[in-house]
């Protein structure tokens, strides 16, 4: 008999089911002034998904959210996945240009956005300057834009009635018109490949491409990063502050949900209130990311209160030396390093805690179970020799389902043998790990980099 590794695939509303079920009572989210535990969770997911369907909302529709990092942005999130639906989280920093165009280009059903103001941005008022007609509609629930056929509402949650938008009471009251069963009805005729969620790439260069993603290609790659790279435990307490609409928090949250741990988030990132809340929540974990954020963190003069022994692992994408630098300030924690982007769920690969210091500094580790790299010549597309450097290409369960909307840019990005062509120079070590070296663009320049963010 042969060992055989069992893979466990499973959708996101049912994820949420089964911890709740495991563990009832335990955080799953946590903000500095509010809460959920599993059980809690799950029921306001349910609420919301009676309140979507109420609201019209059918399996495949498309839902955005424009929403800072809060709460009822998780509760949206899996509500939409229980009943088949397409969540669409959408940069809560677009300009109202980018955002005009990701609301029609997504076609989009129904948008879930908040009066909350962020880092001084009114999403209310950039709604009713990127959305042609809105202040002026007169169907709240039937709007009929010319600029987003699609839309048939905007639910606004908080306590204001703006013009145009289903206010969140209203939006809440139209649960009351669906039945408990008819969600989980719903709920058991999602597939694991039915599209989850579309992700918007960034956008520097161009207008976003909107990514779809299955819900096999979220939760899979979610429960290698939890189970087989960090091995988290239910009694986990995962720091993670970045931005919710950012695959750097749905991965680290859906990965969370998986194992039974707390996801520990805030809406507003301060780091005096960071430094409170890992301390108040005992953060195991930590999920900065990005080295303005880690900085912040381990420079501020209330860093010598944290217990930093509790701290078993941190994630950080920056070049070798800093990342070096921040090892240091986490002496008991294990610090690894990723690689990834939008259109392969963000993350294909995350070093091992069982790594040396020297691989988990100089490398992103190995690819997931399931994902294949190759590193090709960027000019004859042949093989390139172990150790030399490279396109990265990737194939495999964690892929996108193509552009949405968008042929030609898919038949660019991805060959006729599957594989998805980056754009980024990398190479493999002698244990498979990959290595980036930048973009594929800058080789010529002889341009080097630090391993890439989760997200392009």
């Amino acid at each position: 008999m042969t060992d055989t590794t069992l893979i466990e695939v499973t959708t996101l509303g049912d994820l949420l089911v089964r911890a709740a079920h495991r563990w009832p009572d335990a955080d799953a989210i946590v903000f500095p002034d509010d809460r959920r535990t599993y059980a809690e969770l799950l029921s306001r997911a349910r609420f919301r998904a009676r309140s979507l369907v109420g609201m019209g909302v059918s399996p495949g529709d498309h839902v955005g959210i424009l929403m800072p990092n809060l709460i009822e942005f998780v509760e949206m999130l899996f509500g939409i996945g229980l009943i088949g639906a397409v969540a669409v989280p959408i940069n809560a920093r677009y300009k109202e240009y980018e955002l005009g165009y990701v609301i029609e280009n997504a076609d989009i059903d129904l948008l879930v956005t908040t009066d909350v103001i962020d880092d001084h941005v009114d999403f209310v008022e950039l709604l009713h300057r990127s959305i042609e007609g809105l202040s002026s509609a007169g169907d709240l629930h039937d709007l009929g834009l010319a600029v987003a056929p699609r839309l048939g509402a905007v639910v606004v949650h908080g306590s204001s009635r703006p013009a145009g938008m289903v206010p969140w009471d209203d939006f809440e009251e139209a649960a009351g018109e669906v039945e408990e069963a008819a969600i989980e009805t719903l709920r058991s005729r999602v597939a694991v490949r039915d599209i989850c969620i579309m992700m918007y790439t960034s956008g520097t260069t161009a207008n976003p491409k909107g990514c779809p993603l299955t819900h096999e290609a979220l939760v899979r790659s979610a429960r290698t990063m939890s189970r087989d790279r960090f091995q988290f435990k239910p009694d986990e307490r995962f720091w993670d502050p970045l931005p919710m609409f950012h695959m750097s928090a749905i991965l680290p949250l859906t990965g969370i949900v998986d194992t039974g741990g707390a996801f520990l988030s805030m809406t507003h990132v301060d780091m005096s209130d960071s430094i409170d809340q890992i301390i108040a929540e005992g953060a195991t974990g930590l999920f900065p990311s990005f080295p303005t954020l880690t900085a912040g963190l381990i420079n501020h003069p209330r860093w010598s209160e944290v217990d930093v022994s509790l701290i078993r692992m941190v994630n950080n994408v920056a070049p070798p030396e800093m990342l070096r630098e921040f090892q240091e300030a986490f002496p008991d924690a294990i610090q690894v390093a990723a690689y990834g982007l939008t259109e392969a769920t963000g993350v294909i690969s995350f070093g091992e805690i069982t790594d040396d210091l020297e691989a988990r500094t100089e490398s992103c580790g190995r690819p997931f179970p399931g994902v294949e790299v190759l590193i090709a010549d960027p000019d004859t597309g042949a093989p390139a020799a172990d150790g030399e450097r490279g396109e990265i290409l990737i194939r495999g369960y964690c892929l996108f389902e193509g552009y949405y909307r968008d042929d030609e840019a898919t038949a660019r990005a991805v060959d006729k043998d599957g594989w998805l062509h980056t754009g980024d120079l990398g190479s493999l070590d002698e244990a498979g790990r990959i290595r980036y070296h930048g973009r594929y663009k800058d080789m010529l320049k002889g341009r080097d980099g630090a391993p890439s963010p989760m997200l392009d």
